[in-house]
């Protein structure tokens, strides 16, 4: 089993329950370990567009990291996404960040994610649920990463990880 790490965000329609179906169809894949709180945050790389609720979720899975991406875009897909504009609003984003501690670089897949660490969308939520998490490429941790980041996106918390614990079996 090797332990992923995801992000989950959407700002269409009911988003808290985009977030909850994504979690529910995740759950065919492997085990759900955590799920870190609710946040509110607002877009990224292109305005005037509503304010997304993102989370992370770890997830232990017996997927390769192809497959396991392939099933998550699948998701997407199920739940209404729409790919259009770069940064443009979406029922829902499902980005792979870590799979285990493993570096790829191929087309259409590249974890550990190339801009989450330049992200407080992700970092807030990632260091909730996994602060001593270590990047494997730039040898910091979650929480160093988060501490270090400046001028970025407004990030509130929302709702505590109560939103999701219904479907983690840690």
């Amino acid at each position: 089993m090797v332990e992923a790490w995801i992000a989950l965000g959407s700002n269409l329609g009911n988003r808290r329950s985009h977030l909850r179906g994504a979690l529910r169809e995740v759950l065919r894949l492997g085990r759900l370990r955590a799920v870190s709180p609710l946040y509110e945050t607002e877009p990224v790389g292109l305005r005037g567009q509503p304010e997304f609720l993102n989370a992370v979720a770890r997830l232990d899975t017996a997927l390769g990291a192809r497959p396991l991406l392939d099933a998550l875009l699948d998701i997407e897909i199920r739940h209404g996404r729409v790919r259009g504009a770069r940064y443009g609003p979406r029922t829902l984003d499902l980005d792979l960040l870590f799979y285990g501690e493993a570096v790829i670089r191929e087309p259409g897949l590249e974890v550990p994610h190339p801009r989450l660490h330049e992200r407080r969308f992700v970092l807030e939520p990632l260091a909730a649920a996994a602060p001593e998490l270590r990047h494997p490429l730039l040898g910091r941790t979650v929480r160093e990463l988060l501490e270090n980041l400046t001028g970025c996106e407004a990030v509130r918390l929302a709702e505590g990880p109560e939103w999701a614990a219904d479907l983690v079996n840690p």
